[in-house]
This record gives C-alpha cells, sequence and structure tokens, in this order.
C-alpha cells in the first residue's frame, strides 16, 4: 500500500488543530499573577479500553498473512539462489 502523502497528513493535523481549539474555551489575554495550588494530570485510559477487538483487527488485516507468506516464499527461494550460485561461480 503506498503511504500517504506529507501534504495529506499537514491538512490532517491542522483540522486536528482546529478542532482541538475549538473544543476549548478561550482564555483571557491576562490572567492573575497567583501560582496553581495543584496541577491536574491528565485521566488515565486502561489499556483495555484502548486496545481494539481482536475480531476488529482480523478482519481490518486480513489480507497481511497472505502477503507475509509470499514474501517469505520469495525470500527464501532468492536465498536458494544465491546459495547455488556462491557454489557455482566460487
Amino acid at each position: 500500500m503506498a503511504k500517504k502523502s506529507r501534504r495529506a497528513k499537514a491538512k490532517q493535523r491542522a483540522r486536528m488543530a482546529k478542532a482541538v481549539e475549538q473544543r476549548q474555551p478561550q482564555q483571557p489575554t491576562q490572567q492573575p499573577m497567583s501560582m496553581p495550588t495543584k496541577l491536574q494530570s491528565p485521566a488515565r485510559v486502561s489499556p483495555k479500553a484502548q486496545a481494539p477487538k481482536a475480531q476488529d483487527l482480523t478482519s481490518r488485516y486480513q489480507y497481511v498473512l497472505p502477503d507475509v507468506k509470499r514474501i517469505g516464499i520469495i525470500a527464501g527461494s532468492i536465498i536458494v539462489v544465491l546459495i547455488i550460485l556462491s557454489f557455482i561461480l566460487g
């Protein structure tokens, strides 16, 4: 599969940045000179909540296993040909 172009990635980043800016309320330009008492850490998401289901992955990447097998067969045959040529020419 072909990679996305850098231009497409830049457009995606720009859209994401706009979406984030629109979600966050605008802060006033001048803030009081007080120190924050406690910084809040972002909420942690459990790994189970982030991990996609195995069935989703198998349906999404069903083409990968045949491709890996094909690549392995081709690589193995090239290595065998190189070994045979090393004995013939060497």
